[in-house]
């Protein structure tokens, strides 16, 4: 929990979710905080008003109703979403105190997502991306291999969200016969439609890990009830280990490696040999 927290801050540490945070809270600073409330707001004698504390309330409402919805499980996604509802907010809020406040503060955050994206994941990882019908084509032609599959969508929060967990137990777990792959269902929504995984803009299902032993699908996060309901799931790295069984299933692999082929040279020369003899 400690590394999982060291490792969120660090993440934090970087231009980009320092500027956002600065946009998200800089209503409320400039409404309230000398000199920039006697400059930019000086009507409201640096408090908030009715209004104000209206449309805060209810944006505290949502966040806290989309975090439980979505279940984060880690600092960087909860910041990153807190922070876009809270600009939204704040779009509202200045457009109410001066339009052409609200307009520099639209460009302002066009500004912030054009020049400083949310960075990518940059560590090691071991990870196939797999196209379409090719998925299906790497299951027959080594059914040695178990294959850990996630199914995402790059829009998807959740999805962005567990792609530096995905890379970094990659990067921990591979082996020759235990590898890690990725399929991008919007692209290819006919391999998500076989494999029953929704990809509307509502989905539950995104992303969804699944496990394949010989070609065949043993375990899958999200998985339903007896019911057919869908059980929620939250990926973060603690329950994707215990969820997939990630340590033991590694240790029955790492015990049990392929037998390696001979070489066509090697075999040539035994077969020559058997003759000979």
């Amino acid at each position: 929990m400690v590394s999982s927290s060291i490792k969120d801050l660090k993440r934090l540490l970087c231009l980009h979710h320092i500027t956002n945070i600065i946009l998200a809270v800089s209503y409320v600073v400039t409404k309230t905080m000398q000199p920039f409330c006697t400059f930019l707001h000086p009507a409201s004698g640096c408090e908030l008003d009715f209004r104000d504390s209206e449309i805060l309330t209810f944006l505290a409402i949502i966040l806290v109703f989309k975090t439980r919805k979505q279940g984060a499980t880690s600092m960087v996604p909860y910041i990153s979403s807190a922070c876009m509802y809270s600009k939204i907010a704040n779009i509202l809020l200045f457009f109410y105190a001066d339009p052409r406040m609200g307009v520099i503060y639209i460009l302002l955050c066009l500004l912030h997502l054009l020049l400083l994206p949310e960075p990518t994941y940059q560590g090691p990882d071991n990870i196939v991306y797999f196209h379409g019908p090719l998925l299906e084509e790497e299951f027959q032609q080594d059914k040695h291999v178990t294959w850990i599959i996630t199914f995402y969508a790059a829009w998807n929060p959740s999805c962005v969200s567990f792609a530096p967990i995905f890379a970094e137990l990659s990067a921990k777990y591979s082996l020759s016969n235990l590898k890690f792959g990725k399929l991008d269902v919007t692209r290819y929504p006919e391999i998500a439609t076989r494999y029953c995984i929704s990809t509307s803009a509502f989905s539950k299902q995104l992303p969804t890990v699944i496990i394949f032993k010989n070609g065949k699908e043993v375990c899958r996060r999200p998985t339903y009830d007896h019911n057919g309901k869908l059980i929620k799931f939250f990926f973060s790295e603690e329950n994707i280990l215990s969820g997939l069984d990630l340590n033991n299933l590694y240790q029955e692999h790492k015990n049990n490696p392929p037998k390696k082929k001979k070489n066509e040279k090697q075999q040539s020369i035994e077969e020559n040999h058997l003759k000979s003899e």
